[in-house]
């Protein structure tokens, strides 16, 4: 039997210098593109661990590596709140309608090689900010990924 979700989880914009951002299209929901996101494993799991730990499960991309040094994962120390969608609630405990998701960004170098978990994502595309934040089925991965010019410091 698998355990129920935490409802505290991260959002992780990951985009190249240029701006570009990685968008990735849900395996369980065709036409859903997204940034990383992902719930926290337990409890005591530091929020940046999730981040890290999500971003290589879901994209290959491991941060810490010779490619992606650690200090390429910032917290953006904004946090939203949430309701779950409906179609996803089984996954909490009963009566759990909230989440709260902490954003992240991860600034990678173009060319980032990416590697999907096939269970969990189907596609993915690198796009221009706008754009990634116009095609995102979430309106809060949007405002995060609009944001982005101003927390890269352009």
């Amino acid at each position: 039997m698998k355990s129920l979700k935490i409802p505290e989880s991260v959002l992780v914009v990951i985009y190249t210098p240029l701006l570009d951002v990685l968008l990735i299209e849900r395996a369980d929901c065709p036409g859903f593109w997204q940034s990383v996101t992902g719930s926290k494993d337990h409890v005591d799991e530091l929020i940046a661990e999730t981040a890290a730990r999500e971003v290589a499960e879901e994209t290959g991309i491991i941060v810490g590596s010779f490619e992606i040094p650690s200090d390429r994962l910032v917290d953006w120390d904004h946090f939203i709140q949430y309701h779950i969608y409906p179609q996803w609630r089984h996954r909490y405990a009963p009566g759990v309608f909230l989440n709260t998701e902490h954003w992240f960004g991860l600034c990678v170098p173009e060319k980032t090689r990416v590697k999907l978990s096939p269970h969990e994502h189907v596609e993915y595309v690198w796009l221009p900010w706008s754009e990634a934040a116009h095609n995102c089925f979430s309106p809060s991965n949007g405002d995060a990924i609009r944001q982005l010019p101003s927390r890269h410091g352009m």
